[in-house]
């Protein structure tokens, strides 16, 4: 007679991210998220907008990777060949200020380390936050192609980016011209927006007495920003 005992104990609680990761390790060991390349047949493919390596990822990430990946996975599903390409961002000046945080709590300061060891630790950096991002991506089952994994310093994107900002400006897309940017004076940069921490500060009101053109009196106006006053070529009531 037949036993019908288990093979093998079962866990009490059932271990969801034991069962994630053996299946997704099963799913890169069949190759699932690599495309075969096709001749005649449109690909699908996408570029994942790469995260920067600052630091680790966050709920506005695994809400954009979950989109993407139900997409991709769509597009896969229907037999198109389909690439979902991942990759990590450099983030430039963003990624230089948390490693001179990090610095500054071990009482040092990219000066005194020099330019070949700060940008060793950058390099650190980078690999350390890379390593974890990916991690995280895995953990959230995005199907990406991990064959192809790029980051955006390295020697093939980075002449991409240098190639298309000279076709740009070759076609008059890109110019140089003076502007109101947010500037860092002790990086000696620009900012962007996102990289600005607006400080509310305690402002004065002044009264400006603008004579009238005939006749005796004036108009009294308040404002925060007196030094208009001499460009001021009239009053609008």
């Amino acid at each position: 007679m037949a036993s019908h005992e288990p093979s093998q104990t079962f866990p009490k609680a059932y271990d969801p991210q034991a069962v994630e990761r053996r299946l997704y390790r099963s799913w890169l060991e069949g190759g699932y998220f690599t495309p075969k390349i096709e001749p005649g047949r449109q690909p699908f493919v996408v570029i994942m907008p790469p995260p920067n390596v600052t630091g680790e990822l966050h709920l506005g990430h695994a809400l954009t990777t979950t989109l993407e990946d139900v997409l991709v996975r769509w597009h896969r599903m229907r037999g198109e060949p389909t690439l979902w390409l991942p990759g990590t961002d450099h983030a430039g000046i963003a990624t230089q200020a948390m490693v001179e945080r990090l610095l500054l709590q071990e009482g040092r300061t990219r000066h005194d380390l020099g330019r070949e060891q700060f940008v060793e630790r950058v390099w650190e950096w980078v690999r350390k936050y890379g390593g974890i991002i990916a991690e995280q991506l895995r953990r959230l089952g995005a199907s990406c192609d991990w064959t192809r994994q790029r980051f955006t310093l390295e020697p093939g994107p980075s002449l991409a980016v240098r190639t298309t900002f000279v076709n740009l400006y070759r076609k008059g897309l890109i110019y140089r011209g003076e502007r109101i940017i947010n500037w860092c004076p002790r990086c000696l940069t620009a900012l962007s927006d996102l990289e600005v921490a607006h400080q509310q500060e305690q402002g004065h009101l002044y009264y400006i007495r603008y004579p009238f053109q005939e006749g005796d009196g004036h108009l009294t106006v308040a404002t925060t920003r007196p030094e208009t006053l001499l460009g001021d070529t009239a009053v609008a009531v």
